[in-house]
């Protein structure tokens, strides 16, 4: 019986991930971040299940990861950070352009709370927490697995300003 669930609890995190098409997170990440020019982020321990939360303080924004706070510069960077920290993603590319962070970010909060939606209105209750897990597992492999990019953004090293005739 276990193994009718089990494969039921797959197929239903495949056809999840179906559904989301382009909306799929690692697709997302794939196709719109690691495209443009990024540094590398990296987080230092994530807890297992730690609460992500958004902190407006005198000093700043922070992103409050379980009892670490992360200092951010912007509400874009910490909403773009914090989709990231709630999948459990410990290195990952961060856009250099901060102009283009809000709305990445708006299509990953999308992203992400698609996915939960999905996922509470699909399997009977006892298997939701299984199925879940499933996805962000499944997530966090492709974002692992697509890179972080590199430490430093490339630059272009030319600085002639007019064309040569």
């Amino acid at each position: 019986m276990k193994r009718t669930t089990m494969s039921s609890v797959s197929d239903r995190a495949q056809e999840i991930i179906s559904q989301l098409g382009e909306c799929w997170l690692p697709r997302l990440y794939r196709d719109k971040i690691l495209t443009t020019r990024t540094r590398s982020y990296q987080f230092e321990t994530l807890p297992r299940t730690g609460r992500v939360e958004i902190q407006h303080t005198l000093l700043g924004i922070e992103l409050k990861v379980g009892r670490r706070r992360y200092s951010c510069p912007d509400l874009g960077t910490a909403r773009y950070l914090s989709v990231f920290a709630r999948a459990g993603c410990q290195k990952l590319a961060l856009p250099y352009d901060i102009t283009q962070l809000s709305c990445l970010a708006d299509q990953l909060e999308s992203s992400w709370q698609r996915l939960l939606l999905l996922v509470d209105h699909s399997l009977p209750e006892v298997n939701r927490p299984r199925l879940r897990g499933l996805l962000i597992a499944r997530l966090r492999a492709e974002i692992v697995a697509a890179g972080a990019g590199s430490i430093m953004p490339r630059f272009k090293q030319s600085t002639r300003q007019r064309p040569t005739t």
